[in-house]
């Protein structure tokens, strides 16, 4: 069925690098989400006032803000297909991400509300009545949702797009609160128990705990995470497959949105060598990380020596004493200078508890007692990689 939907109003469905294409997905998704939650408010109103019960009522309005949410992401995938303009020379895709903060935030409200709403229900008891019509109500909607919640994993885990995967995780939260809040009601209705505040609350719990976890999702990419580390090992061995790369270090990802990506990275490279041969082989593997990634590539050179012993000596025995350190520390830009200066980076692991001083002083310590006639320049990195 997705399959037929999306061949039928998204041309080309499968490229979904495409920024045309990945705002088809939002704008598809958006419509659907828009649609069927503005029913869904309607049936679950309905119910609510059949029944009298806060907890059924506040589901709708529930609905109500994930029809919000469909608008907003609407409009976030709308703003986020902008080409790159004077003022945002990288495009506008992070505001796909903030509308998928937005929706979180709406989230968050309706939990906030609809808890108030429950305690003075718990404060305040009534009955609730309920009846055939009512339960059918809310039985159709948690089917509606079941199927809303797959769209939307679906939608975004192709269009790989934390928006919809926010409001999938919102869809699925719903089919709970409103299947909690049904058997409550019957609990209530046979056993004579005031259960409605006590289930709203619930309920209540339940968005709170939906709207921080996809706050928290569509966070992280704003705030910069560590790229795939399956990524980085394929992006090292497309580098390293070109004989003239000796290694690479000081990976960077910058994630400007989604299909938005640019990628600084270090190549070490034979410091005898052609400059020009370099240089082609530098630009023939930029272009390459395009296709095969997408990403924008920028290929800084570090020359290093290969042929003297001493300097190889010197070099083992520092990546042997940085290991001491820590067990993934490695070295990078190693050379040596006159009167004995032998210069280097270590790169150690964020987790590792000394300061990037006292890293320095200790390696600094552990070169000088094994080789004294060194003069250290050490400089420090912490790894951007997990």
């Amino acid at each position: 069925m997705l399959e037929a939907l999306l061949r039928r109003f998204i041309p080309h469905y499968q490229d979904t690098h495409d920024p045309i294409v990945r705002e088809r997905y939002g704008l598809l998704a958006g419509g659907v989400g828009l649609g069927l939650n503005l029913l869904l408010f309607a049936v679950k109103l309905l119910a609510g006032v059949l029944t009298g019960a806060i907890s059924v009522t506040a589901d709708a309005f529930n609905n109500l803000s994930d029809a919000a949410g469909s608008a907003v992401t609407l409009a976030g995938f709308k703003l986020a297909s902008q080409k790159a303009d004077e003022r945002h020379p990288f495009g506008h895709g992070r505001v796909e991400y903030l509308a998928g903060l937005g929706v979180s935030l709406l989230i968050l409200l309706v939990g906030v509300e609809l808890g108030r709403g429950s305690l003075e229900k718990i404060l305040h008891p009534a009955p609730a009545a309920l009846g055939p019509l009512a339960v059918g109500l809310l039985g159709l909607s948690i089917l509606v949702k079941l199927w809303m919640g797959w769209f939307y994993g679906e939608m975004g885990r192709r269009a790989q797009s934390t928006a919809l995967a926010a409001a999938g995780a919102d869809a699925r939260s719903d089919v709970l609160a409103t299947s909690a809040v049904l058997a409550g009601l019957a609990v209530s209705h046979f056993l004579h128990i005031q259960l409605d505040g006590w289930l709203g609350l619930l309920v209540a719990a339940l968005i709170l705990r939906t709207g921080w976890g996809a706050a928290r999702d569509t966070l992280d990419p704003l705030l910069g995470t560590p790229p795939d580390p399956a990524m980085v090992a394929d992006i090292e061995g497309l580098i390293l497959g070109h004989p003239q790369i000796l290694g690479v270090h000081d990976l960077v990802i910058h994630d400007y949105g989604p299909g938005r990506r640019m990628m600084s990275v270090h190549a070490e490279v034979p410091a005898d060598g052609s400059l020009v041969e370099l240089h082609d082989v530098i630009d023939r593997t930029e272009r390459e990380l395009k296709e095969r990634f997408g990403l924008e590539a920028v290929i800084h050179m570090d020359p290093v020596e290969r042929d003297d012993p001493h300097s190889n000596r010197l070099h083992a025995l520092a990546e042997e004493l940085a290991r001491e350190i820590d067990p993934a520390a490695t070295l990078h830009d190693f050379r040596r200078g006159g009167d004995g200066q032998v210069a280097f980076d270590v790169v150690v692991p964020y987790d590792v508890a000394l300061s990037d001083e006292e890293v320095r002083a200790a390696l600094t310590e552990k070169l000088l007692a094994r080789a004294p006639e060194c003069r250290p320049a050490i400089g420090v990195d912490r790894s951007y990689v997990l």
